[in-house]
């Protein structure tokens, strides 16, 4: 019996993508920020093991809503600090 379970698959996990280095220049510009202005998400999260993001990778996610239709969001992926 397989027992693997991918996080992405689940109905309430958002689309998570890796930005390239041509889409963070153009999110940088777009809203003057820098990537110490983004909110963070650990490297050791489920989602970021399963896209196999890295350290200081910016990760994409696109949520849809019967609301706001299409709503996208970044965060900067960090080492979790030791406790």
């Amino acid at each position: 019996m397989n027992t693997t379970f991918n996080v992405l698959d689940h109905v309430m996990v958002p689309d998570h993508q890796i930005m390239s280095e041509e889409e963070i220049n153009e999110l940088f510009s777009t809203y003057q920020i820098s990537n110490e202005q983004l909110p963070k998400i650990n490297h050791d999260d489920s989602v970021v093991k399963s896209i196999d993001a890295k350290i200081n990778d910016i990760i994409r996610i696109i949520r849809v809503s019967q609301t706001a239709g299409r709503s996208e969001s970044y965060r900067l992926v960090v080492k979790r600090p030791k406790k």
